[in-house]
């Protein structure tokens, strides 16, 4: 028994007192336990079978495991916005920290439309695409909610509605003039589209919920939260814009583009899967999604996804 040993027991027996549980009962338990795996802490089996393709189209795969690294990325971010909505002592060095974080999964996801973009073949994108019908990337309920923990509601409306929304407004209300919603609600006739009927049965409540929580903790609101000298901190105000700008601008670009490739590649130009009208809710000039309006200019402002900001420090 060593002086280290010793002393390990000892803080493991305060810690199992702490919990009313017993230390030999877990030490017991330690004698028949095996040796922890690479893929058993991975869960590399599971994973590697999640990919279950709906053709005979070998890009098809690709296709699908693009979206779902897609989706494990946007995990991650939603994982450090919490770090930083959930803070108590929340500094500017710790929001910079975690933005950087954020911002380089989305730089990674950025870059990554060359693996969808150059990586599949027309030709075979087009035959698989229509099994999807009426499925679309619009339907990720992680960037739903990436989007939500950034930014105030009306940051979020509907350009043409944002006069009319307030923070009296109910959030079902607020909810049904989302910019998104122009992807797939005919505003002639208030009619939706199954793309969206299916996405609110499955994530309407959950997104109301969501809503409510980040109302007061969003990125935007504990940044407004901060004493004034540390709102004037020029690396978190460069990790804000350089977020606000990769995401809201450069990410959707690529998308865009990325769709653009693929949609209009034949003789006559393709619906999106979902049948959304996805150039107008997709390109930022239209909506001028900016989840930190507060730090730009109303020249930045007007310019949002004409020239890319190019030139403009981000």
């Amino acid at each position: 028994m060593t002086e280290k040993r010793a002393e390990l027991l000892k803080l493991l027996e305060s810690k199992f007192e702490g919990i009313g549980q017993n230390l030999d009962t877990h030490l017991s338990g330690l004698l028949q336990a095996t040796p922890i795996t690479y893929w058993d802490y991975i869960q590399t089996d599971a994973l590697l079978n999640l990919q279950i393709k709906r053709t005979n189209q070998p890009d098809e795969m690709v296709f699908i495991m693009y979206h779902q690294v897609n989706e494990l990325l946007f995990k991650m971010i939603l994982w450090e916005i919490d770090q930083v909505a959930e803070n108590k002592d929340l500094t500017p060095a710790f929001f910079a920290e975690r933005l950087g974080r954020i911002s380089r999964y989305f730089d990674m996801l950025s870059s990554s439309f060359d693996v969808m973009g150059d990586g599949m073949e027309v030709a075979q994108y087009m035959k698989f695409r229509d099994t999807l019908t009426p499925a679309s990337g619009f339907q990720s309920a992680q960037y739903r909610m990436i989007e939500f923990a950034s930014t105030e509601l009306i940051n979020l409306i509907d350009i043409r509605f944002r006069a009319t929304i307030d923070r009296d407004t109910p959030f079902k209300h607020a909810y049904d003039h989302l910019y998104w919603q122009a992807a797939g609600k005919d505003h002639k006739t208030g009619k939706k589209s199954t793309l969206i009927q299916l996405f609110e049965e499955r994530y309407l409540d959950d997104f109301i919920v969501f809503m409510q929580k980040y109302n007061t903790r969003n990125l935007w609101t504990r940044f407004q939260e901060l004493p004034a000298s540390a709102q004037q901190d020029a690396s978190l105000i460069k990790a804000m814009r350089h977020y606000d700008h990769t995401v809201n601008v450069k990410w959707v670009m690529a998308h865009y583009n990325a769709a653009a490739k693929y949609l209009n590649s034949g003789e006559t130009k393709a619906e999106a899967t979902g049948g959304s009208e996805w150039q107008k809710y997709m390109h930022p000039k239209y909506q001028k999604r900016i989840f930190f309006p507060g730090l730009w200019s109303a020249q930045e402002i007007e310019l949002w996804g004409v020239n890319n900001l190019e030139g403009i420090p981000v």
